[in-house]
């Protein structure tokens, strides 16, 4: 059954009901120019409210330091959103990371190397920002990297109207969710929450 990652948590009671409804992975945000940023002070709480499922910190272009401080605060894994080298990872620790790649029109040319990740994630490419923009892209691209072998993060425009055709075409690891089940940026909508984590498991 494919995985579901619920992206962008700010509140622990949004994190408290997403894992209480069947959500896998837990992700907060480390990047300071996103809406979803959430600050040192507000992440124990956090941590502690998704207890029993992988929290994961997203970052943006991080030094090392971060990253490690990140892990050493209590996030299990790391999402590397930005222009990251595979060196960079595996310096981390390649198996705790979730290498994003953003897709325009083509297939993003992705190292094999990345094979030894916790998982790649193909997000929307926008000028905008880096994720988290509810766009879509062209599904043949996501179900051809999982069909190189890659354990694939589907991300970019999913929403509970369209993740059971997007879990049933590409057969990801798992599908990553953020805009797609908010009220506003950063503030989860319980009902899109529970639908989302029904439709993506429902096959």
């Amino acid at each position: 059954m494919v995985k579901v990652k619920v992206c962008g948590i700010t509140r622990p009671e949004d994190a408290e009901f997403a894992v209480g409804r069947g959500a896998d992975y837990v992700g907060v945000i480390l990047y300071p120019k996103s809406p979803r940023f959430v600050p040192p002070g507000q992440r124990k709480a956090i941590l502690e409210a998704a207890r029993g499922v992988p929290k994961v910190a997203v970052f943006v272009n991080p030094t090392l330091d971060e990253v490690i401080s990140a892990l050493e605060e209590g996030f299990d894994l790391v999402q590397l959103h930005g222009e990251e080298s595979l060196e960079f990872a595996r310096h981390v620790g390649i198996d705790k990371v979730i290498k994003a790649f953003r897709v325009k029109e083509k297939t993003p040319e992705i190292d094999e190397g990345w094979k030894d990740a916790f998982g790649v994630l193909l997000d929307t490419y926008s000028k905008k920002a880096y994720g988290g923009t509810g766009e879509s892209f062209n599904w043949d691209i996501a179900r051809a990297v999982a069909d190189r072998g890659f354990r694939l993060f589907l991300s970019g425009g999913l929403k509970p109207e369209n993740v059971r055709e997007a879990v049933s075409y590409v057969k990801p690891f798992a599908v990553d969710v953020s805009s797609g089940v908010e009220r506003e940026p950063g503030i989860k909508d319980k009902m899109k929450v529970e639908g989302f984590i029904k439709e993506a498991k429902v096959l």
